[in-house]
Formats: structure tokens, C-alpha cells, sequence
């Protein structure tokens, strides 16, 4: 399915592929629509946005006037926004939190949410049923994002050394398990599953099922 594993060299202490791996400066990229009323994520999204709007609008202490004249969004748009009952393009709402002063992701997230880098939320659903996208995680980066496709056979391990402070890794597995080790705690991430962690400490990477793991790493810098 995905030809020969890819061949790796090691750039300050981390495998790198110079013709095959994406390194980019962290910059926005949005889908056209948020997820339509009548989908079954409704209740989470578009309850969360208007929550998150309500009240990121009130700490900053704005009228919906103000605030409709600031982000360039109709007032009548913000009204059934806060209400639950308006669709919104994805579009509209970077404006909004760019008024907000605030980040996409803080409009979409659960406000109960415990851990502010973990969204995994359905921001995007299309006409035809399955088609979606899901905003998984976020992080800040001060300098770049490295994006990795990777691949342990049964068996590998690839053990890491500390990153500098401030650094962190955000792991998707699509095929197979993989067991991330944090010092001496094992963390499974089985297919479909997604992991973030301060990389600034002892790490490795292994294989401990019978089927080759395939994953995407990003190392945010």
C-alpha cells in the first residue's frame, strides 16, 4: 500500500528525510463550512461555538454591535451564532476570533475541556455522509512544524533523546499500534488514535504488535 519504508538520516538527533518530509512554517488552513445543523455533531460544534463566542465576547467586554463592526460579520449573523442556530463558514469564524483576539480552535473547543491542546472536534462535514475534518490538536509554535510520515515494523524501536524546552510532538496513528514511552510509562495509540506530549524529556517509539505501525508526527519547534 505505501511502497518501500522510506530511508532516514539523522539531522540534530532526529531521523529526516530531506525529499519526503514537509517542514513549514505553522500558518492557518481552513475547510469552507462548519458542520450543518442537521448533522448529528451539531449538538457538540455548533453549541460549543456559540458558548465560546457568548463568552469570549463578554470578557472582552464587546456588544454584539461592536463586535460585528470589528470582525466585518453581519450582527444578525453573530445573533444566530450565540443562538446555536445559524451555519457558519469556517471562513466567518476566523474573523470572529481574529476580532476576539483569540485562536480558531478556542471558538470550536468544548469550554469544559481540561487539556486546551487536545480539540478533537468535527469542524467540517460535507454533503456526502463519511466526509468531515476533524481538528485534533493544537499547538504554538515559535519557530517552524515538522510533519513525518513514519513507519516501525514489528519489532523496531527508535529511542529519542530530550528535546529543548518548549518543544512537543503530536502523534496520529493510521495503521497498526504504537507504544510511546514517556520515561518508563508506556502509552498505546492504536489505529485511528492520536497523542500530544512536552517532548523535553526521554521518549521512544517501538513496535510491540505483528503488523507494521504507520503514523504521522508532527515536532512542533
Amino acid at each position: 500500500m505505501f511502497g518501500d519504508i522510506m530511508t532516514l538520516r539523522t539531522v540534530k538527533g532526529r531521523p529526516h528525510n530531506a525529499a519526503n518530509v514537509a517542514q513549514y512554517t505553522a500558518q492557518p488552513h481552513r475547510v469552507s463550512n462548519i458542520v450543518h445543523k442537521d448533522s448529528t455533531q451539531r449538538a457538540s460544534v455548533l453549541q460549543h461555538v456559540s458558548q465560546n463566542v457568548r463568552r469570549l465576547r463578554h470578557a472582552a467586554d464587546m456588544s454584539q454591535t461592536a463586535l460585528a463592526e470589528k470582525s466585518g460579520v453581519s450582527r444578525r449573523m453573530l445573533v444566530a451564532i450565540e443562538a446555536g442556530e445559524k451555519n457558519v463558514s469556517l471562513t466567518t469564524l476566523d474573523r470572529v476570533a481574529e476580532a476576539l483576539e483569540v485562536a480558531f480552535s478556542d471558538l470550536i473547543q468544548a469550554p469544559e475541556a481540561r487539556d486546551p491542546s487536545r480539540i478533537n472536534e468535527v469542524a467540517w462535514a460535507g454533503t456526502i455522509a463519511g466526509s468531515r475534518a476533524v481538528l485534533l490538536s493544537k499547538a504554538t509554535a515559535t519557530r517552524e512544524v515538522e510533519q513525518w510520515e513514519w513507519c516501525l515494523q514489528p519489532g523496531e524501536v527508535y529511542p529519542s533523546q530530550p528535546d529543548a524546552d518548549g518543544w512537543s510532538e503530536q502523534i496520529y496513528v493510521f495503521e497498526g499500534c504504537l507504544t510511546l514511552m514517556l520515561g518508563d510509562q508506556p502509552q498505546h495509540i492504536h489505529k485511528g488514535e492520536f497523542f500530544m506530549f512536552a517532548s523535553n524529556q526521554p521518549h521512544s517509539y517501538r513496535n510491540d504488535g505483528e503488523v507494521a505501525a504507520w503514523f504521522v508526527r508532527n515536532v512542533v519547534i
